[in-house]
């Protein structure tokens, strides 16, 4: 081996002796390669550059503190001095992130006094944000209260959803200073949960802390903010509804027993005052708030029975919403299974203060018998119930009550009140007043102002026509409310109005029973409308109409082989008396369908010549059909023949899809004059041979061909 290397070498050197331009050549070129290859490994440190320093992400003047170089540490020591905190964390190429800066800048300039701003960039490589917090999605936001927190904030982020949830973490307690806002405090739809405490003793009694702390902890698990949490510090007020001893918990229901919390089972501290509290709450209208990424939060929902999806204009900030109210009440006269309404639903003037005499919600008309000596003056009294020491049960009344069609104009201007007690009522006292009415004939409304009953009053609640219908039907409704301007694109593809101007829209959804219904957009959604809806659907044979959604028929450029059927134009396209039509069923996602496309494409191509066979597709994903004509699996083809439509046949999915057997399969069941035009002679033991040979014969037994038709046969291949 050395042997030859030396050899090898010893003939090298003859050659750059004889040649020394070669030997140069050599010398130089290995020169350069050597500074080439020295040039590129220093010059390879410098190809990735270090990442710029990031800029301010706010504006200067904004009330935000923008600390864009991820100072962690600074943002928690202005968090801690601060009562109320709100941190934004973002990334400054996220799209999110900057579409939401102009929201949390617009709610800072109105919040800037209560509640600090502060933003932080966490997505700088050096900075201490980005070191210690992973976050997976930007933005994030985090309140505080005090030292209560994180709170995340999952909503919508926009200035009226972010104001309002700043505000509930501001105050996550509910001041009820009277009876009057005790009353307004119980008849709200959403679930409420009141604590007792007396603060004459010292400014913090026992269990408040506790009792706040709670009302942040379902702050954190529902950032929606459904569960309102109240606090009392009257003793008047606590007793209308049995609260006596100061740090008691109390959970209104409206349709089941109210409870209290059981501190003598479970220790009286936040989390457990939260637990009990979203477990033992009462539904009666759920907002869904989809956020339109990947999430079952929805399908979630939608299995646990039928559904009515109410899209509603909402304004977070307004300071009543009359739509969305009379949807509650709605649920309310739904839910209401024994018989009588939520008393006081959304009129706080029921209740009055302690020594007055309020507007009493039970009253019914009494005729005096003409017996009575006193019944020569006033003949007819109207019975209340005194409500001043708050909502009571109303007790049965039916029998002593009166029409007033017998009543017309009265006899006697004065009317006298008196307060008549009653021993044998667990109330303390009826109220009556009296007069006198002649019989005759009046206009309604002269007779209403005569006697006024709590049904007149109440407006349409009492004679609701669902009233009770949850427990009179086996077609259970859940209510839903959701933000038709943040969800209308969800709304459309429920079947709601292209024009984004309506932004009203109502719809059943079944998934169990793959049922879908949708309120007739012209009547609007008002509570006549919804109601008969609701209760055209409970009916055991509901006159509703399926809804089936279609996508919109679009003009084909010029002429096309294949023709695209929509749920608009399936029954012109496919129940054509005059064609036999090939119809294949395909959706987008379906990577089968795509594989069959020129073999649908080479049958249109054939069938050019044969005016009779139209051969058709539909996505189905996109457009519903009545049910007779839904597939359960893609591809799917169908044949429906043109003198036996109702006959429709499936193509085998057993068989390979190709052409000679889409041929074949068509020769099979098509039309007698179909297999004359595509030159074609009709196959011995088929139904169009039989029919033919009939004709022929001049007699037609379409029993035979019927019978004949639904015997099982395969494709021969």
């Amino acid at each position: 081996m050395l042997l030859r290397l030396r050899v090898s070498l010893r003939q090298v050197v003859n050659q750059m002796a004889r040649r020394p331009a070669l030997l140069c050549g050599a010398i130089v070129l290995s020169c350069s390669l050597i500074l080439a290859i020295t040039f590129t490994c220093s010059e390879t440190k410098q190809v990735v550059f270090p990442a710029q320093p990031p800029t301010r992400f706010f504006s200067p003047d904004s009330p935000v503190v923008d600390l864009y170089l991820g100072q962690l540490d600074e943002a928690e020591s202005l968090r801690s001095a601060s009562e109320v905190s709100l941190l934004y964390f973002y990334a400054p190429w996220c799209g999110q992130s900057i579409s939401a800066r102009g929201e949390i800048e617009q709610v800072a300039r109105k919040l800037a006094d209560q509640v600090q701003f502060v933003a932080v960039n966490c997505w700088w490589n050096q900075g201490k944000c980005r070191k210690q917090n992973n976050f997976y999605h930007y933005p994030v936001i985090y309140l505080y209260h005090r030292r209560f927190g994180p709170i995340e904030y999952n909503g919508p982020i926009t200035a009226a959803y972010v104001e309002k949830f700043i505000r509930r973490v501001i105050t996550p307690l509910q001041y009820v200073p009277s009876r009057a806002g005790l009353q307004d405090f119980l008849s709200h739809y959403e679930p409420g949960v009141l604590g007792y405490f007396e603060f004459n003793a010292s400014p913090q009694p026992p269990g408040y802390l506790t009792f706040l702390t709670s009302a942040l902890q379902a702050l954190r698990r529902d950032f929606q903010g459904v569960m309102r949490f109240g606090v009392i510090t009257s003793k008047q007020v606590a007793k209308a509804i049995s609260l006596d001893a100061p740090g008691t918990v109390y959970m209104h229901r409206h349709f089941n027993t109210s409870l209290t919390f059981p501190s003598h089972v479970l220790n009286f501290t936040s989390e457990n005052i939260c637990r009990w509290a979203l477990e033992h709450r009462e539904w009666l209208v759920r907002w869904l708030r989809p956020h339109g990424g990947k999430s079952r939060a929805l399908e979630q929902e939608l299995r646990k029975g039928a559904a009515l999806l109410i899209f509603l204009p909402f304004d977070p900030m307004a300071p009543s919403q009359p739509l969305v109210e009379e949807v509650a009440e709605i649920a309310v006269q739904y839910h209401s299974c024994n018989g009588s309404s939520w008393p006081g639903f959304m009129e706080p003037e029921v209740w009055g203060e302690p020594g007055s005499l309020s507007r009493a919600p039970c009253c019914n008309t009494l005729a005096l018998p003409h017996w009575l000596s006193v019944s020569r003056t006033h003949n007819v009294c109207e019975l209340c119930l005194d409500q001043a020491l708050g909502p009571r049960p109303c007790p049965s009344l039916d029998s002593l009550y009166l029409r007033e069609d017998f009543f017309t104009q009265p006899l006697s201007g004065k009317v006298q009140c008196s307060h008549v007690l009653s021993s044998s009522s667990p109330l303390d006292y009826y109220t009556a007043c009296c007069w006198s009415l002649s019989k005759g004939s009046s206009t309604q409304q002269d007779r209403r102002s005569v006697l006024p009953h709590i049904e007149d009053r109440g407006s349409a609640s009492a004679h609701s026509a669902v009233k009770g219908l949850k427990c009179r039907t086996n077609k259970t409704l859940n209510f839903y409310l959701l933000d038709s301007g943040l969800h209308w694109e969800f709304a459309r593809r429920l079947g709601a109005p292209e024009n984004a101007s309506m932004m009203g829209f109502a719809t059943v959804l079944n998934l169990q029973d793959e049922v879908h219904h949708v309120l007739n957009q012209e009547q609007g959604i008002v509570r006549n409308t919804l109601e008969s809806f609701i209760q055209n659907y409970s009916t055991p044979y509901s006159p509703l109409q399926r809804h089936l959604v279609g996508e919109a028929a679009q003009e084909p450029v010029g002429e096309s082989l294949i023709t695209t059927v929509t749920t608009r134009t399936f029954h012109r396209a496919v129940m054509d008396p005059e064609k036999d039509v090939l119809l294949f069923y395909y959706t987008q996602w379906c990577g089968f369908c795509s594989a069959l496309n020129h073999v649908i494409i080479q049958l249109a191509r054939l069938s050019l010549s044969n005016p009779r066979l139209a051969v058709c597709r539909i996505n189905a994903a996109k457009n519903d059909l009545p049910w007779e004509f839904m597939v359960d699996r893609y591809p799917t083809i169908l044949f429906f023949p043109s003198d036996r439509k109702h006959q429709s046949v499936k193509y085998p999915e057993d068989a390979p899809i190709t052409l000679p057997n889409l041929v074949r399969f068509i020769q099979r069941h098509s039309s007698p004059l179909l297999l004359l035009l595509f030159g074609f002679p009709p196959r011995e033991g088929t139904a169009a041979a039989y029919a033919i040979s009939t004709r022929q014969q001049g007699r037609h037994t379409p029993g035979r061909v019927r019978e004949q038709r639904h015997t099982p046969a395969g494709i021969p291949l």
